[in-house]
């Protein structure tokens, strides 16, 4: 079990969310010069341009070209499977258009939005959760394997529908808890995925910075001590 999970503080996972980019440069440095590149461009178009664009428009969609990107990104982040570009690339713009508009028309039925998106070729309910994270991030989590490994209980990993719900049934409650305090503190779905997943990555790539978040975050929520009376 991930240990961030062991305290769902704000304080903390505030703390662990604002070092997101350090977490991305860390995998990044792990990759090749090319693949560095796209992976740091791909993400700020996601997590930063994309979600801007979808939220323009009415009805809400996502295009053709922007599902083929977003593939890429979800490759180039995690498993890169290239017939994967193939097929989401065979899928028409009309087609493209009308599925995503179903599934943000169906929010917040996240299952009926997975279906809905699941119709497109080469669009299964990890890519589609990804549509749904960055176009409504109140309500979706992608489903980044990294995350999915945090929790107990979630292994084997799936990659259907039924494990999705699973993952978000236990994503959604960490949300309350997190706002609970406050109200406007702003956690979604999308937000406690990528802090999971800032999470494992600097524990996996950087223990030491990991020891030092917690540790840090911690004192931080430590009432100051009383001085003895002489």
């Amino acid at each position: 079990m991930c240990s961030l999970l062991n305290t769902i503080a704000p304080a903390i996972w505030t703390s662990v969310f604002s070092q997101y980019e350090a977490a991305l440069g860390l995998k990044a440095n792990k990759m090749k010069p090319d693949k560095k590149k796209d992976l740091l461009v791909l993400d700020k178009w996601f997590q930063t341009e994309l979600p801007k664009l979808i939220e323009s428009r009415s009805p809400k969609h996502v295009t053709h070209e922007e599902l083929c990107k977003l593939m890429k990104w979800k490759l180039t982040r995690g498993k890169f499977r290239p017939r994967l570009t193939e097929m989401v690339a065979s899928n028409s713009e009309d087609e493209v258009v009308a599925a995503s508009t179903k599934a943000f028309k169906a929010l917040p039925n996240i299952s009926a939005a997975i279906q809905a998106l699941s119709v497109l070729k080469a669009v299964g309910p990890a890519t589609a959760s990804a549509v749904l994270a960055a176009g409504s991030p109140q309500n979706a989590a992608f489903m980044a394997d990294e995350c999915l490994l945090a929790f107990p209980g979630l292994q084997p990993i799936k990659y259907d529908l039924p494990f999705y719900m699973a993952y978000i049934d236990k994503v959604k409650p960490i949300c309350k808890q997190l706002n609970k305090d406050n109200p406007d503190a702003g956690w979604t779905p999308h937000k406690v995925e990528l802090t999971l997943w800032t999470y494992q990555m600097i524990h996996a790539l950087d223990p030491a910075l990991s020891a030092s978040l917690m540790e840090e975050s911690h004192a931080d929520r430590e009432p100051p001590r009383k001085k003895q009376k002489k």
